[in-house]
C-alpha cells in the first residue's frame, strides 16, 4: 500500500505537470496564438454555454473537494496520505479538460503592438515565474502531495508545514494569486473569450481567498495579525512587512 500510496502521488504531480505546460500554451501560446483563442469561432450560445459549463466545473470541483465535510468522507474511501494527491489529480484533470474543451468566442477587447505588446508579455511571463517561485516560498513538496507520499512510503509521522512569512509572503498573503490575476490579465491580444476566462477567474480568486482566509484565521491564531499587517495581494504602502515567523514567535521586528 506504501508503494502504491507514492506512485499515486507521483503521478498525480505529473498529471499537474502536463497541467501546467497546458495552461502556458491556453493563455498564452508560447510564441504561437493562445489555446484559447485557436479555431474558427462558432455560433456565439453554444459556444458561450460550453464555456460557462467548463468554467462551472472547475469552481465546483475546487469549492467542494477544499470544503473539510468532504475531505473527511474521502478519508473514509482513500488513505489520509493520498487525500492531496487527489485533490492535485482532479484539478490537474478538469483544467485539462477545459484545455481541451472550450470555444473561442468572436471578438478582440485590445490588440497591442510594438513597445506595449512587449511590455504586456514580459509582465505576463514574470506572473508566471513569480507562481512557480510562490510555491517554493511555502512548502512545493506538501502543496502538491508529494511529501504526504513520500512519508507514506517511509512509513514516518507526516507533519503539516508551519505556518511561514518568507520571501514574497512577507509582503503579500496570497502571492500566489497575485501572480495568477496578473497571468490572466497580461494579454498583449486580449480575445473577448480571453476576457471571460479572466473574468470568470478573478472573480473566483477573490470569493476562494475570502473563505480560505476565514477559515485561516481560526486554525492559526497569528493569521490575524499577519492579515492586519500585511496586504492580500498587494503590498500596503503605509504599513510593515510582516517578520518571517517560526512557531512560537510572536510578530516583532
Amino acid at each position: 500500500m506504501r508503494f502504491a500510496i507514492a506512485v499515486y502521488s507521483a503521478v498525480a504531480y505529473a498529471v499537474f505537470g502536463l497541467a501546467l505546460v497546458g495552461a502556458v500554451l491556453f493563455l498564452t501560446g508560447a510564441g504561437g496564438p493562445p489555446l484559447l483563442d485557436r479555431g474558427t469561432p462558432g455560433p456565439v450560445p453554444p459556444a458561450l454555454a460550453v464555456d460557462l459549463g467548463l468554467l462551472l466545473l472547475f469552481a465546483l470541483q475546487h469549492t467542494v473537494m477544499a470544503r473539510s465535510a468532504f475531505k473527511t468522507r474521502l478519508r473514509r474511501l482513500l488513505p489520509a496520505a493520498a487525500e492531496r494527491s487527489t485533490f492535485v489529480l482532479a484539478a490537474s484533470g478538469v483544467l485539462l479538460l477545459l484545455f481541451l474543451a472550450w470555444r473561442p468566442l468572436p471578438g478582440v477587447i485590445w490588440n497591442a503592438t510594438g513597445w506595449p505588446a512587449v511590455l504586456i508579455a514580459a509582465a505576463g511571463w514574470v506572473g508566471w515565474l513569480a507562481l512557480v517561485a510562490s510555491t517554493f516560498m511555502i512548502d512545493h513538496l506538501d502543496l502538491f502531495g508529494l511529501r504526504q507520499g513520500w512519508a507514506a512510503f517511509r512509513r514516518s509521522t507526516y507533519r503539516e508545514p508551519r505556518f511561514q512569512t518568507r520571501w514574497f509572503y512577507r509582503w503579500v498573503r496570497h502571492p500566489l494569486m497575485t501572480s495568477f490575476l496578473v497571468i490572466f490579465w497580461a494579454a498583449p491580444r486580449l480575445s473577448v473569450g480571453h476576457a471571460l476566462f479572466s473574468a470568470a477567474a478573478t472573480a473566483y480568486v477573490l470569493v476562494g481567498i475570502w473563505f480560505e482566509e476565514r477559515d485561516l484565521r481560526r486554525a492559526i491564531p497569528e493569521y490575524a495579525e499577519y492579515q492586519r499587517r500585511v496586504g492580500a495581494l498587494v503590498p500596503r504602502l503605509v504599513s510593515k512587512p510582516a517578520p518571517s515567523w517560526r512557531p512560537g514567535d510572536r510578530f516583532t521586528d
